[in-house]
């Protein structure tokens, strides 16, 4: 049985245009990788008026990012910032679909919301 290539630990990378912070990011989102992308996030709130989160190179995510998600809305929401999410996987848009959380967050060409730079 030939070894399949496991995803890469989560890795972001910050682009700032204005006021709107752009985080991309990389590989799992899973238990044990979720503190430093929460870290970042609530550094970047204070600074920004709108934080997106660029889920392009996704590969998995479980219940513990489900739940850094829910706090970094929450988190943006009493900072008076708003997240957004761009570029849903299907796995991801169906947690969160199976979750009824899909309707919570802000996602890039939904709603007609744009990334707004």
């Amino acid at each position: 049985m030939p070894n399949q290539p496991v995803p890469c630990l989560m890795t972001f990378e910050v682009e700032r245009k204005g006021t709107v912070a752009i985080v991309k990011c990389h590989g799992r989102l899973v238990s044990g990788e979720c503190h430093a992308l929460h870290v970042e996030v609530i550094r970047l709130m204070p600074e920004n008026k709108r934080v997106v989160l660029d889920l392009t190179d996704l590969a998995l995510m479980d219940s513990t990012g489900l739940g850094t998600l829910v706090r970094l809305y929450a988190s943006s929401k009493s900072r008076g910032c708003e997240l957004v999410l761009l570029n849903l996987g299907p796995r991801v848009r169906q947690l969160l679909g199976m979750t009824n959380l899909l309707s919570v967050f802000a996602i890039v060409g939904e709603r007609g919301i744009t990334i707004g730079f």
